[in-house]
């Protein structure tokens, strides 16, 4: 079966006050094991898993990222590049982890003639994805290799301060909603409780016969 081949060049490129601007994602997965996924006491930092692709001739760790080009959405980039880079394919959250403004160093090495490439400034958006597929095959796997690792191993491993800073947002963004969940089902099983308890009192109340009378 043939695999789409990446996007190269710059010609689509999109730019803001002399940033290019870069989409990516932290594609991430929760462990299904049937050892930990009732157990409550275990930490729920300890059942996420973050995926992380090698740079090419480089055996450093990155989140999948790239240029974000004008003709697609900021979303449709980063699901791309997650697809080109890493192999995987899932759930976006629309919402982005933030915004961060970094400095590429393949700008700053390689001769250019735009200003904002020779500085080597860039705006990357990046967003949270669920993976629910992962390809045998992709377009960049000859020039990249994919490990899957836990938050903590990704925040020692993580090539860049900024990729570092959103793996830390992401962490942070993930406890809450976890949390957010949790007391929302403490709230459900609280009201189920309560309704049991009504029921089982008024199962409990008996009607003296003294009061009941026959309507004709």
């Amino acid at each position: 079966m043939s695999v789409i081949s990446s996007r190269t060049g710059r010609d689509r490129q999109r730019y803001d006050n002399n940033f290019r601007l870069v989409s990516g994602c932290i594609p991430y997965r929760l462990i299904k094991d049937e050892g930990i996924e009732e157990d409550t006491s275990v930490d729920f930092v300890n059942k996420l898993q973050v995926l992380m692709v090698t740079s090419p001739n480089r055996h450093d760790l990155v989140f999948p990222k790239g240029g974000w080009e004008d003709d697609e959405t900021v979303l449709e980039a980063a699901s791309r590049e997650a697809m080109e880079e890493a192999g995987v394919k899932g759930s976006l959250r629309e919402v982005p982890l933030g915004v961060w403004e970094f400095r590429s160093k393949s700008s700053i090495s390689s001769s250019c003639n735009e200003e904002d490439e020779c500085f080597g400034g860039c705006k990357g958006y990046m967003f949270a994805l669920e993976v629910t597929e992962e390809l045998e095959d992709w377009p960049e796997r000859e020039n990249r290799e994919r490990k899957w690792l836990s938050v903590k191993e990704a925040l020692e491993l993580c090539r860049y301060e900024w990729m570092q800073r959103a793996l830390e947002e992401f962490l942070r963004v993930m406890q809450e909603e976890e949390e957010e969940e949790e007391e929302e089902e403490k709230k459900l099983r609280t009201e189920e409780e309560t309704v049991q308890d009504d029921s089982s009192k008024l199962q409990e109340c008996q009607i003296d016969p003294c009061y009941c009378f026959v309507v004709n």
